[in-house]
């Protein structure tokens, strides 16, 4: 009696925790916290849709809020059985500041990353796909490179345009710290006129990226995780050496 007693405890419990993933899931798009499997050491960290910021957007929006993502990269970093992050963008942009400041996190992380572009990595996502230890975008994918636009929220206040300046020198150095491309070839790309619609900038395909110095390589999930495994190896070997 107490042998069945206790199995279905067990199975309450399960039951549980099987409910507050799924809750997770639905409020966030993703679990909160890494969850991790016994056969991997490895967490994949997704960005799509519009990166909201400050701003909600509304709800009919594909949306990954920085919020969510911050304590999702600090987790990572504690937990011990994650020895590298895999990061999949196929985001169009959006916040300026939240982008950075995932990009800024990313970078910052001790243990191996990478990341691969899966159909676009649009504007703010340009900074957090270079973030990682290396790159990759798939053939087919894009990457729109463009000045940090106004809006009518801010044209009229000139303490704004000093602002965006400003934090549009800060997309370049750090897209220029973490890559191969000049920051001459990068503002070309931003400045460029007559490459998108109606519009200042340039729509860098997969290969371009790479040939620009934007991106380090050409490939897919495979390509990916097959370089992930070498970046933990290698710094496994590393720690071993300065023991």
């Amino acid at each position: 009696m107490e042998k069945e007693q206790y199995i279905e405890f067990e199975s309450e419990q399960q039951e549980e925790k099987k409910e507050k993933v799924t809750e997770n899931i639905q409020q966030l798009g993703q679990t909160n916290v890494p969850q991790m499997t016994q056969d991997t050491n490895i967490h994949c960290l997704t960005i799509v849709g519009q990166i909201e910021g400050h701003i909600q957007l509304p709800p009919q929006n594909k949306a990954t809020k920085y919020e969510h993502v911050i304590p999702q990269i600090v987790a990572i970093e504690q937990n011990p059985s994650i020895e590298g992050l895999l990061v999949i963008l196929n985001t169009v942009g959006g916040d300026v500041e939240a982008g950075l400041a995932i990009a800024e996190m990313l970078a910052s992380l001790s243990k191996p990353t990478v990341s691969i572009v899966l159909g676009g990595g649009h504007s703010i996502g340009v900074p957090i796909a270079v973030s990682c230890n290396y790159s990759f975008i798939t053939e087919t994918a894009t990457m729109t490179i463009h000045p940090i636009r106004l809006t009518g929220l801010v044209i009229g206040v000139p303490q704004t345009f000093e602002y965006l300046d400003k934090m549009q020198e800060r997309v370049v150095r750090f897209v220029t710290k973490h890559s191969k491309i000049s920051e001459e070839k990068f503002k070309e790309l931003m400045f460029s006129k007559g490459n998108l619609t109606r519009d200042i900038g340039t729509n860098v395909v997969g290969p371009d990226a790479v040939r620009y110095g934007l991106i380090d390589e050409v490939g897919g999930v495979a390509q990916a995780m097959k370089k992930l495994r070498e970046l933990i190896e290698w710094k496994k070997d590393e720690g071993k050496m300065l023991q």
